[in-house]
């Protein structure tokens, strides 16, 4: 697998782009107690390699805080977390091999 170049810090105005973006979306993983588990990996990286923008709902029983748990999985599957509402988290990574259709085109 190549090594991605680090995805420069979405704007405050691609920021609210995204979160209107994911308003309608639904939920593609959980966190739960298990933390974020190879398992939960695959399927964010997946589903974002799909659709570019996913949300992910974090549980109760999530060991960590949420906020945490948007940055550490953001890290982890090296995304950018534009949002954190309530318990869902909203997860961004541009993919340049989607068909010119299907790719998010920020402001």
């Amino acid at each position: 697998m190549a090594k991605q170049a680090k995805a420069k810090p979405l704007t405050s105005k691609q920021k609210s782009y995204l979160r209107g973006l994911g308003h309608h979306l639904t939920i593609m993983a959980m966190l739960g107690k298990e933390g974020i588990t190879d398992r939960v990996l695959k399927t964010v990286e997946e589903t974002v390699a799909a659709h570019e923008l996913i949300k992910v709902k974090v549980q109760e029983n999530f060991p960590h805080d949420r906020h945490e748990a948007g940055e550490m999985l953001a890290a982890a599957s090296r995304t950018q977390l534009v949002q954190v509402l309530g318990r869902t988290l909203l997860l961004y990574r541009a993919n340049p091999d989607l068909p010119a259709d299907k790719r998010i085109v920020l402001p």
